[in-house]
């Protein structure tokens, strides 16, 4: 009678510590994955306020569109694959058909490629971009930023192996030559300090912009801002003493 009730206490007691065990697990993994999900607070974004000075001086080895001696300039830290760069590169048309042609605005161009939103084509456009200016010139890399903006999907959808060769076809450019310069990794450097320089002035996102007034002041503009907002920025910067 006793070694009956010893073989069915066996069994009932692998089920209670089995049940045991897997609660215990259960608990111990929730346990595991609360502070991931809640993770650590989020860093406070750097403030706008006296780093915007941090942008790098304009130079002749800028892309710039306009006269470099224009008493205002427009800074652009930009992604070839964001779409609010796509929206905000047609503002800065506009932007330079009011003020450009007047020599009181210049816009430079620079690179600020997202590589956790778009990896791998972001960082690849910009350096062809590169490569289009070192084959044909200023007026070249305008053309093909132009162009790219023009038919780009945006967020990494953009098919390079078609959209990139049929723009420098356009551009009447050897594909071979701008192959080769792309490989081989001239601009890399040149790119990660545009990067650099977007972030210790204060960018987070794309596009960034600087503007540059005459006497040294600066002014941030975030984002693809409408044409109005760039415009009262101009005004202002136009009128510093």
């Amino acid at each position: 009678m006793q070694s009956n009730n010893v073989n069915y206490a066996i069994p009932g007691a692998i089920v209670i510590a089995g049940a045991l065990v897997a609660a215990a697990l259960f608990f111990s993994l929730g346990n595991t994955r609360a502070p991931v999900a809640s993770a650590q607070p989020a860093p406070t974004p750097p403030s706008f306020i006296d780093t915007t000075d941090q942008v790098r001086p304009v130079t002749s080895e800028d892309h710039i569109r306009g006269s470099i001696d224009a008493p205002v300039k427009i800074v652009e830290y930009s992604d070839y694959e964001c779409p609010f760069c796509k929206r905000f590169h047609v503002t800065m048309r506009q932007v330079m058909d009011e003020y450009g042609d007047s020599g009181e605005v210049a816009w430079v161009y620079r690179h600020f490629p997202l590589d956790q939103l778009h990896p791998v084509k972001a960082r690849r456009e910009a350096a062809t971009a590169e490569c289009v200016a070192e084959l044909a010139g200023n007026d070249a890399f305008w053309e093909f930023s132009d162009a790219f903006f023009a038919v780009t999907p945006s967020n990494n959808q953009t098919d390079l192996e078609t959209v990139l060769p049929e723009i420098i076809s356009n551009l009447s450019l050897s594909q071979t030559a701008v192959d080769e310069c792309v490989a081989s990794g001239k601009y890399d450097q040149h790119i990660q300090d545009d990067v650099d320089n977007a972030i210790a002035s204060g960018g987070q996102g794309t596009p960034w912009s600087v503007v540059i007034a005459a006497n040294g002041d600066t002014f941030p503009l975030s984002g693809a801002q409408p044409f109005s907002a760039v415009k009262q920025i101009i005004e202002i910067a136009l009128n510093s003493q």
